[in-house]
């Protein structure tokens, strides 16, 4: 399904330098879509960045621009003519939106507008999955799970920032996007792992980095509790989410056709409950503590790790879960990889590129096609 709706078809990818918009953009080529990347240069830490492993500078449209300015991105969309467009580009880092708020604020929601003014700019058929966080909610430490229709908010900036980029979506799409050719949907997903992530204030890539110097992890919130998932858990609810926009698929909105037809995109100015707030989110048994988290990973390369819990250190949130049931219901989508896979897929990741880097491209190839191959067992609608 995934092939039927993005083979030679045009992908505009912010964030493409990223960690996820890396996995994102070479699932998409190997699926045989031209994609235009849209990005910051991207980053440079002591290992070399996922992007440049990959090669994908000279496989696909690469542009290094910044989604603070409205004309380059504007410029950048009307070029590109995209039949899908997916947003990525953030600052990400939740400690670091304590040092840059102003910069924290400037991309995630600003940014986020420039994207929706410059899709209001296309006059043709067009998907738009802009992505955001689980941290957009107003976090009560709660244990449920929380819903799309749950109050928005954030104690930090980049979790607030991802609330009101969440609010200005909302708004473009109901003031602006009804009867429009361009339909818009938000994601809404975290705590994602997988390898090739080596950003800074972020467990697994501290943990890959202290058990190649054979060094204790230092774990500054063991307690705390998240929904660990798979990148291509999340990815896969965001190309799905997008096929669906576009009226790919079936389940339910369109009419007649068969279970899992491939139909022609949808018309524009049709109602479809796809365009709005979509969680992606492991399933129960991946809410895990970062102990229990570190615990599983030293299963798979041994080591040991330190508590550095820090009274004095940052508000972070201790308890968060994601519900998926809007997923399930309205798209077919649920989580593939549990806890146990998850760890052990990600830490075979960086085990065996330490031993020799050369083998990114081809395990990365072949990490989507073991997702993909345990989602089609699982009979889910996307991967048949």
């Amino acid at each position: 399904m995934f092939v039927a709706a993005f083979r030679q078809k045009t992908v505009w990818l912010s964030g493409h330098t990223g960690f996820k918009g890396a996995w994102l953009a070479q699932w998409l080529l190997e699926m045989g879509a031209r994609v235009h990347g849209f990005s910051l240069a991207p980053s440079t830490p002591p290992e070399p960045t996922f992007f440049d492993q990959l090669g994908l500078a000279g496989r696909m449209e690469h542009q290094i621009a910044d989604v603070r300015d409205p004309a380059a991105v504007a410029k950048s969309i009307a070029a590109a003519q995209p039949d899908f467009v997916f947003h990525l580009a953030a600052q990400a880092i939740l400690r670091a939106s304590y040092e840059l708020p102003l910069e924290t604020y400037a991309t995630n929601v600003m940014g986020t507008v420039h994207v929706l003014e410059a899709l209001r700019g296309l006059k043709k058929p067009c998907a738009a999955v802009l992505v955001t966080t689980d941290k957009c909610y107003e976090n009560r430490e709660w244990v449920y799970g929380y819903r799309e229709e749950d109050p928005l908010g954030g104690f930090d900036p980049y979790s607030s920032s991802k609330a009101a980029a969440e609010i200005a979506i909302s708004a473009w799409r109901r003031s602006f996007f009804g009867a429009h050719p361009v339909r818009i949907a938000s994601a809404r997903a975290g705590n994602v792992i997988g390898g090739g992530d080596w950003a800074k204030d972020r467990i697994v890539p501290d943990c890959i980095r202290q058990l190649q110097r054979n060094e204790p992890i230092p774990v500054r919130s063991p307690r705390a509790t998240r929904p660990w998932q798979h990148v291509l858990e999340p990815l896969s609810g965001y190309l799905w989410l997008a096929a669906r926009l576009a009226g790919f698929g079936v389940p339910a909105l369109a009419g007649n056709a068969p279970e899992n037809a491939n139909i022609q995109p949808a018309k524009a100015g049709t109602p479809n409950p796809i365009a709005s707030a979509f969680n992606f989110g492991p399933g129960h048994d991946s809410n895990r503590s970062v102990e229990a988290l570190v615990t599983e990973v030293l299963k798979h390369w041994p080591g040991r790790w330190e508590d550095r819990s820090d009274p004095n250190a940052v508000h972070e949130a201790k308890l968060l879960q994601l519900a998926t049931d809007k997923a399930s219901a309205l798209l077919g989508w649920c989580p593939v990889w549990n806890f146990v896979t998850t760890i052990e897929q990600t830490v075979r990741w960086y085990r065996e590129t330490s031993r020799n880097p050369d083998t990114v491209p081809a395990l990365t190839s072949r990490q989507i096609a073991d997702y993909q191959a345990a989602a089609a067992a699982a009979s889910l609608p996307w991967a048949l």
